[in-house]
Formats: structure tokens, C-alpha cells, sequence
């Protein structure tokens, strides 16, 4: 029963003994007193048990407030701690992205800008407030291609987990300049997509790199001088020989068109022109104009074909050492490598026979001049290798050079019946400065090269196989027409 319950009962009991008549009033009074006084003491005793109950209870709340605000008082310590922490890492990695050399920008799922560092900035002239939220096509970049917009969609689309694109020419300054870019897609674990852009401007590495491979065509050229010098004084030798053996020709038939003119002269005054006749056939006995007659036209047919000697020589020189346009255009790679045969040759005759199979090849859009050096590193490597197997002996190996069409892909196959390449080599051959010939015969810059010249720049491959029998085949594979590429 409740406090306020008791009290109602003891007032009741008390209303009911004053309304008995039988007792006196006096006893009535003092028992309504002790009835009272027993309730009240009830009720206090109630109360105070209820009281203490009461502040048991604040003591044990107030216990557990000051452990929550213990808890609490811990809990945002260790935010602020994390904050702080958060903070720092926040600090130590916008100072990192600053730093990076390279591009980069971050974009959200429809291609807007969300992050733009510093060297985005210094590569393209503009700043990251004004790229925030526009997109590539329209943040300020100066694209010097058309339809940039749809270009860009495509790369973001198929970055799927990622797209390169290299040469893609930008203006920056009023100077064209290339830029390389490698766009990957991110997914977040609830499905969002963001995309992250790593880029450089590659202008001065590419220039770099034509510089480097004008200086190996020419060192390659100037490797092989000695013997195109061999191969011009052959023709010129016997060049010289038949001048001389013209002028002396001409010597002679110089005398008989003398004594021919006086018989002439005779005839038409009229003396007896019998003196100048015996004259004129003895001119004719010395000179020996039967030999003459016999041998002028074919030391001027050898001369002939000397001249031509020399001037194919030199032509493929020059074709070959020519640095070509910068652009890609049509060329006939059937006579680029004519042109490089004519050039190795000296290379090539004292270790190989050459057997070439020209395809019906249609113009390759290419940088011809870039395709010769390709050929020349494959044609000369071929040799070397047949020269480490044919050394100290009189033996010849092989080359065979053959050219074809599949599809809208042009073919260059060479093979060789030299020593081959070593199985743990063949995962390294195309390396920069990996080289299997002895101490000052390679530089192992050749394949590596040749790799990016048709690889990269070109969008083809280079494979190569072990022959059946001995030797290797390099198989060069260009598209006929480069594919459509971000780059103009």
C-alpha cells in the first residue's frame, strides 16, 4: 500500500472511533492519537525508506552520469585526437600531391573536375579554382584536335580498369606541345564511380627520343661507313679504269680520223690520195680498231653501270639517313628495305646470302625514315648472330626477308640462320642496354629501339620466334593505316 493509502485508512479509523457512542470521548480522543501518531510513524518510517531508496538511486545515477561523462569526455578526446590526426594526414597529403611532377586530376562519375594539382596547373596554364567542377573538354585546356568533347567520352568510357593515350597535342604559350595521359577507373565499395587522370607533357621527351634514334641511325651508318666506302670504290675503280682505257682509245682513233681528214682534203682537190690511204691504213693497224670496236661499248656500258652502282648506293644512303617528316605519311616499305639492304650490304655479304620475297604491299601510312632503323637493327643483328656461328670458317648462312599482307596489316618477316637466342634471354631481349654479343660489339640499345618505334609509335608488334632448324625470325607487324588515336 502506498503512503497516501495508509494515510487515507488512518484518518478513517480515526473518523469512525470518535463516532462510537459507547466510548467516552476522552479515550476516543486518545486513541484517535495513537491510531494517528502509529500512522504517522508508519508513514515516516515509509518515507524515509523510500528516501534513502531515492538517493541510493541519485547516488547510483549519479555514478553512472559521471562515468558517461567520463566516457564522453574520453570519446571526444579521441576525436579530437583523430581529427588532429586526420588533420595532419590531410596536410601531409595535399603537400604530397603538390609535389608529384606528374598530372593529376580526379573526376567524378560524369567527368567533372575534383581534384586538380599543382602540376596540372603549371602544365596547362590553368588554375584549380577555375577547373573545379568543369569537365576536360571545357576547363581551359587548349586541345589542338577536333572533337576533344567526344574524344575525352571515349577515353572515360573505355577506362575500364584503364586508357592510355599518348601525343595528344595541347597548346600551351602559343607553342604546340604532346601530352601523355593514362586515365583509370575507380569504384567505390557502394558502387560509385570516380576516375583518377595521371598525366605528363611529354613534348621534350619526344624530342629526346627522335634525337636519340637520328643519332643511332647515324651511328649505325657511320658503324658501317668502312663498307659502304668499299662498296662506292669498287664501282669507281673500275670506273677509272675504263676512262683511262677510253682515253687512250680515243688516242688512237684520233690519229685515224687525222690521217682520215687528209685522205678527205686529197680526195677533194683532187691529188691521188694513194700516200694518204697507206698512211690511213697503218693509223688504222696501230690503233686496232677491231678491238676497239669490241671493247668501247662494254667499258662504257661497265661505266654506265657504275655510275648507277654509286648513285643507288648513295640514294639509299640518303634515303636512309634522312630524318623524315615528323608526321606520318604513305611510304613503300618493298623499297625501304631495298634501300636498307643496299645500305648493310657490306655488313651482310661476308657472313650471308640474302634472299628477298616482296609482297604485293600496299603504302603503309608510317614514319619511313624511323621503319629503316627498325630494319637495319633486325638486318644487322641477323648478321652477327650468323657470324658467331660461321666465324674462322668459309661457311655462309642466311638471310631471308619476306613481306606480305594480312588483313590491314603489313608483314616483315626476317630470319636468320644464326645462333639463335638463349632461352634466359628471350624474356629480356627487348630491354634498354641488354645486350647478349661480347664487350664494344652492342650497345643493347637495337631491339629496344626497334620495339618502340613499332609499338609505340606505331601501334604494331615485334615478335620473334626460334627457326625450326637454327636461327631466329623477327616478324614486324604494322597496321597499313594507323588506327584513329586520341593524338591528331
Amino acid at each position: 500500500m502506498t503512503m497516501e493509502g495508509k494515510l487515507r485508512l488512518m484518518v478513517a479509523l480515526a473518523a469512525a472511533s470518535l463516532m462510537a457512542n459507547a466510548i467516552p470521548a476522552k479515550t476516543v480522543r486518545l486513541a484517535g492519537l495513537a491510531v494517528l501518531f502509529g500512522a504517522l510513524l508508519a508513514a515516516a518510517r515509509s518515507i524515509f525508506r523510500q528516501t534513502r531508496r531515492l538517493r541510493e538511486r541519485g547516488e547510483e545515477l549519479e555514478g553512472r552520469r559521471e562515468g558517461l561523462e567520463s566516457e564522453a569526455n574520453r570519446r571526444i578526446a579521441q576525436l579530437q585526437s583523430l581529427n588532429s590526426r586526420l588533420e595532419t594526414a590531410s596536410g601531409s597529403a595535399e603537400m604530397f600531391l603538390a609535389c608529384v611532377p606528374s598530372v593529376l586530376i580526379g573526376l567524378d562519375a560524369d567527368g567533372r573536375i575534383t581534384r586538380w594539382n599543382a602540376a596540372a596547373t603549371t602544365t596547362f596554364g590553368v588554375d584549380a579554382d577555375r577547373a573545379a567542377g568543369q569537365t576536360l573538354a571545357d576547363c581551359g585546356i587548349r586541345w589542338r584536335q577536333a572533337g576533344a568533347a567526344a574524344q575525352i567520352a571515349a577515353w572515360l568510357a573505355s577506362a575500364g580498369p584503364s586508357q592510355r593515350s599518348a601525343d595528344i597535342p595541347f597548346e600551351r604559350g602559343h607553342q604546340l606541345r604532346l601530352l601523355g595521359l593514362h586515365i583509370r577507373r575507380i569504384l567505390a565499395p557502394d558502387g560509385a564511380t570516380s576516375f583518377i587522370v595521371i598525366g605528363a607533357d611529354i613534348t621534350e621527351r619526344r624530342a629526346l627520343e627522335q634525337e636519340l634514334q637520328q643519332a643511332q641511325r647515324m651511328e649505325s651508318a657511320g658503324q658501317l661507313a668502312a663498307g659502304i666506302a668499299h662498296e662506292i670504290n669498287t664501282p669507281i675503280q673500275y670506273l677509272g679504269d675504263n676512262m683511262r682505257f677510253l682515253r687512250e682509245a680515243f688516242e688512237g682513233w684520233r690519229s685515224v680520223l687525222g690521217q682520215y681528214e687528209q685522205v678527205r682534203r686529197a680526195a677533194e682537190s683532187g691529188v691521188n690520195p694513194r700516200e694518204g690511204l697507206a698512211a690511213l691504213g697503218q693509223a688504222i693497224e696501230d690503233a686496232d680498231l677491231d678491238y676497239l670496236k669490241k671493247e668501247i661499248p662494254k667499258a662504257i656500258a661497265q661505266s654506265l653501270d657504275g655510275v648507277e652502282r654509286v648513285a643507288t648506293i648513295v640514294r639509299a644512303m640518303k634515303e636512309f639517313a634522312h630524318p623524315g617528316d615528323k608526321e606520318k605519311a604513305a611510304a613503300d616499305l618493298n623499297r625501304a628495305l631495298s634501300n636498307t639492304l643496299i645500305v648493310a650490304r657490306s655488313e651482310l655479304k661476308h657472313v650471308a646470302e640474302v634472299e628477298t620475297d616482296f609482297g604485293d604491299l600496299p603504302p603503309v601510312v608510317c614514319r619511313v625514315a624511323e621503319m629503316n632503323q627498325v630494319f637495319l637493327n633486325l638486318l644487322v643483328n641477323a648478321a652477327h648472330a650468323i657470324g658467331e656461328v660461321v666465324k674462322d670458317s668459309r661457311a655462309r648462312g642466311k638471310i631471308t626477308v619476306r613481306t606480305r599482307r594480312e588483313g590491314d596489316r603489313a608483314i616483315i618477316a626476317i630470319s636468320d640462320t644464326g645462333c639463335g637466342i638463349p632461352a634466359s634471354s628471350r624474356s629480356r631481349i627487348f630491354d634498354p642496354f641488354f645486350t647478349t654479343k661480347p664487350v664494344g660489339r652492342g650497345t643493347g640499345q637495337g631491339l629496344s629501339i626497334a620495339r618502340s618505334i613499332v609499338v609505340d609509335k606505331h601501334g604494331g608488334s615485334l615478335t620473334f620466334e626460334p627457326n625450326g632448324s637454327q636461327g631466329t625470325t623477327f616478324v614486324v607487324s604494322v597496321p597499313l593505316v594507323p588506327a584513329p588515336a586520341p593524338a591528331a
